[in-house]
């Protein structure tokens, strides 16, 4: 459900509380309310666990459950500064953490697409910059409250989703409301998914790195001849390491069906995975390729410029040293 323009900018204005959906936290004072979902008897898998053996491990949940996506239209927070205060309030107000991760140590690609998450555009998740944690808070005669939140960012703004599950009838938790100021963005280092660090820091500092010099014919995915220093680069730190694993991720702009896009962008990155193997040699069983079309753009698609920078290939190491 949308909220109209005159409520949006009254919730801006002031710290807002995450009650609509019954879920006992706040969040920074500008941010918005873009998804809410209340189902009085409803069910949820609510994660516990990282990506292993072809699963994440859940619990099941019965009740009254709500989801929430909120957008924080700041450049300057961090995944981790969004997330801390919650876990912060979380814990004030009774809850105990049960699992909490960080997009490499979830299990990245596959633990993004294994939990449920509100559609785009109502929620973003980088796959190389999300965390997520789930909390739980013991009730009277053994109901208990869980929590779920998952908190991304684009390039210019925050995401954060978060599920409640309450028992049927019970009245769920609540905290006053708290501002939780931003910081002043020259004390905070924005992301950059530009080469103005070594490729090699970038993918252990940031968990990922766009290959930003590859080249496709619109629409197409054959990969030009190059030379591509990014490839050479990567393959060095590959060749070198030989535990080191990665996933390339292609990605495309909203131009088109997704159903095509994703395909079109798995071939790109496939394409990319074979030029690594035949003339960089590096080991076929260090790297994998997925395509997620225009599910995780960098910039808005709206202009030429955005839809320039959402059709890449990025390279997220999936391996834990």
């Amino acid at each position: 459900m949308k909220l109209a323009p005159a409520l949006c900018a009254l919730l801006a204005a002031v710290p807002v509380p995450i009650w609509a959906a019954a879920s006992p936290v706040s969040l920074p004072a500008e941010a918005s309310l873009a998804f809410e979902q209340v189902e009085p008897m409803s069910d949820y898998r609510l994660p516990v666990a990282a990506w292993a053996d072809g699963r994440v491990a859940g619990v099941a949940l019965s009740g009254r459950i709500s989801r929430t996506s909120w957008h924080i239209p700041s450049e300057a927070l961090s995944t981790l500064q969004i997330l801390s205060p919650i876990r912060q309030q979380l814990a004030d107000t009774g809850y105990d953490i049960l699992f909490e991760c960080a997009s490499r140590e979830c299990g990245g690609f596959d633990f993004r697409y294994e939990i449920w998450v509100i559609p785009e555009p109502d929620m973003h998740v980088d796959l190389g910059d999300f965390r997520f944690l789930a909390a739980r808070k013991p009730g009277d005669e053994g109901d208990a409250e869980h929590i779920s939140v998952l908190v991304s960012r684009s390039a210019l703004k925050g995401f954060v989703q978060i599920v409640h599950a309450a028992p049927e009838g019970a009245t769920p938790t609540k905290l006053a409301a708290t501002s939780t100021k931003s910081p002043q963005p020259e004390a905070v280092q924005k992301r950059s998914f530009s080469n103005q660090m070594p490729m090699g820091e970038q993918l252990v500092e940031i968990g990922r790195v766009v290959l930003e010099d590859l080249q496709f014919e619109r629409g197409s995915a054959s990969l030009s001849e190059g030379p591509y220093p990014s490839l050479g680069e990567l393959a060095t730190i590959l060749n070198g390491d030989p535990e080191k694993q990665v996933v390339l991720v292609g990605h495309t702009d909203a131009e088109g069906a997704l159903d095509r896009n994703i395909a079109l962008s798995r071939r790109r990155a496939l394409a990319v995975r074979e030029r690594l193997i035949s003339q960089y040699e590096v080991s076929a069983g260090q790297i994998t390729a997925q395509g997620v079309g225009f599910l995780a753009p960098l910039a808005s698609n709206q202009s030429a410029d955005g839809r320039t920078a959402n059709r890449r290939v990025e390279a997220i190491l999936s391996s834990i040293e």
